[in-house]
């Protein structure tokens, strides 16, 4: 995993939310792993070919919306992923004993910065599905 280095500082916060505005978010710090994925579960979960991630660390996500916090459902014996109960919108991801939740990247207000630079799961996503990855940023 890396951080990128973009328009986005660790001082200005993101805001994010669901479809129906009960579940808000604001997260702040520097984006990590954008990426998409085509794994089984983000495949069903989306009803799409994959999902765009991108993660920051815990602690920097607040929830702020009038609805609370998200309702979790384990996809995985160590994976749990949040979504509104009222819309359905999926908006992260956790995996137990990461210090990193993962954010579904439409979910906030502005993708600005965060173009996916893997894909998880490459192997197992549909044969019409092209792709073009930003280019990773060099290795420190």
């Amino acid at each position: 995993m890396f951080e990128l280095t973009g328009s986005t500082s660790a001082s200005e916060p993101r805001a994010g939310g669901c479809q129906c505005g009960d579940i808000l978010y604001e997260v702040t710090g520097i984006p990590d792993d954008p990426h998409l994925c085509s794994c089984e579960h983000c495949t069903l979960l989306s009803g799409g070919p994959a999902m765009t991630w991108v993660g920051f660390r815990k602690e920097a996500l607040t929830w702020t919306g009038p609805g609370g916090r998200p309702v979790w459902y384990a996809s995985w014996p160590t994976l749990h992923r949040g979504f509104c109960p009222r819309c359905g919108s999926h908006l992260v991801s956790l995996a137990e004993d990461s210090e990193m939740i993962m954010v579904t990247t439409f979910s906030l207000k502005e993708q600005g910065g965060l173009e996916p630079v893997g894909h998880s799961y490459r192997q197992a996503a549909v044969p019409w599905m092209s792709v073009t990855l930003a280019p990773c940023p060099p290795c420190p």
